[in-house]
């Protein structure tokens, strides 16, 4: 009898991995890739929520209190430390258009409450937001109107994360070592990367020093996922700072600059080129994006420019620059022969910004 039951329980277990392998096989990959994508909602969700439970994007609908009219609205809400906060409401998200307010709130009898003026296409508005519990809820007085509006979380992760290197990519970092990065300036041998695996991330170490990739290229389409750190009490450059540049002289800003204006020294900008055509940085602790397609310069036998480079950007899937001409390295470059194929260069700027998931593709003509 006990032979029996341990047989049937043998069946049973072999059964169970029958159907479980049945199941896997009819799951279409749309599927798998939908799970995926759940999957990585519900991890950037409570990695923010740790971070900051009020932080980050918000999406909802506001209406009169008549019921005459109501629409849709967004909010962006950055942290400041020390229980501040900076609210941005908005018809949409990823656009230039002004913020219908901009709000400042802090901590009071467990909530955070936002107060101030707005402007709604042209007519004068005075809020009052409170965000409590995990929900957020406000009203507003246009003078000949009142009404209210209410939000939940919402996570916008970009549609190229966690994209896989294609058939004849370079892969620069696949999440288990820092092989194919370098200190440069420094001697063969003991050039090594000093930056920190967390996870399947590698990590700025502050003072260690920037690195650029073993492997150089010329003309390249690069993918990168970044994400900055919490540092709610800093400030401008000093808030989650990096950047990725190619061959060593053209820079793509890495910063926590959510919620802000989209300067061309912050977030996807081109340092002292050109600004972002839409703020598309995502809160720290989110996971990030670039998608690179990058031109090197062109010369003619004698060494003289034909062509400068030439760099579009997309960040966390929203085209942020169209085919920018580069007059030169931008600041802070490694530098070096712009004739000459170099590296990737990630920038240590202080802060712990993590990197993953880092590939280029060759590209000709």
């Amino acid at each position: 009898m006990k032979l029996w039951k341990t047989g049937a329980a043998a069946c049973g277990v072999a059964v169970v991995c029958l159907l479980a392998g049945t199941i896997w096989a009819q799951e279409s990959s749309a599927d798998r890739a939908a799970r995926r994508r759940k999957a990585m909602e519900e991890r950037t969700m409570r990695e923010l929520a740790e971070a900051d439970p009020v932080m980050g994007d918000w999406s909802g609908a506001w209406e009169l209190d008549d019921g005459g009219d109501y629409g849709t609205c967004v909010a962006q809400v950055i942290s400041l430390g020390e229980g501040k906060y900076r609210m941005n409401l908005m018809e949409r998200f990823d656009t230039r258009m002004p913020a219908i307010a901009s709000l400042e709130g802090a901590t009071r009898d467990g909530a955070v409450v936002f107060t101030g003026p707005g402007n709604y296409d042209g007519r004068a508005l005075r809020l009052e937001v409170k965000i409590a519990d995990g929900e957020l809820k406000g009203t507003f007085d246009a003078t000949e109107a009142t009404g209210k509006l209410e939000m939940e979380r919402a996570v916008r992760l970009s549609p190229t994360l966690g994209a896989r290197a294609p058939e004849g990519a370079v892969v620069l970092f696949n999440g288990r070592d820092m092989s194919q990065w370098r200190h440069p300036g420094k001697p063969d041998g003991r050039d090594d990367c000093q930056w920190t695996l967390v996870g399947r991330a590698m990590e700025v170490k502050p003072g260690s020093g920037s690195i650029i990739s073993r492997p150089m290229f010329g003309d390249v389409k690069l993918h990168v996922e970044f994400r900055t750190p919490f540092m709610p009490q800093a400030r401008g450059q000093g808030r989650g700072n990096s950047g990725v540049y190619l061959q060593g002289r053209y820079e793509v800003q890495v910063l926590d600059s959510y919620g802000l204006e989209g300067a061309d020294n912050e977030c996807g900008g081109l340092y002292q080129v050109a600004k972002p055509l839409v703020n598309m940085c995502a809160p720290p602790t989110q996971w990030q994006t670039y998608d690179i397609t990058f031109r090197a310069p062109v010369f003619d036998d004698q060494g003289n420019r034909k062509e400068p480079a030439r760099m579009t950007v997309i960040h966390n899937g929203v085209r942020i620059h169209d085919n920018i001409a580069l007059p030169g390295a931008t600041t802070a470059a490694l530098g070096g022969d712009p004739r000459q194929l170099a590296g990737v260069y990630l920038q240590d700027h202080g802060n712990k910004v993590q990197f993953r998931n880092i590939w280029a593709v060759e590209t000709t003509d």
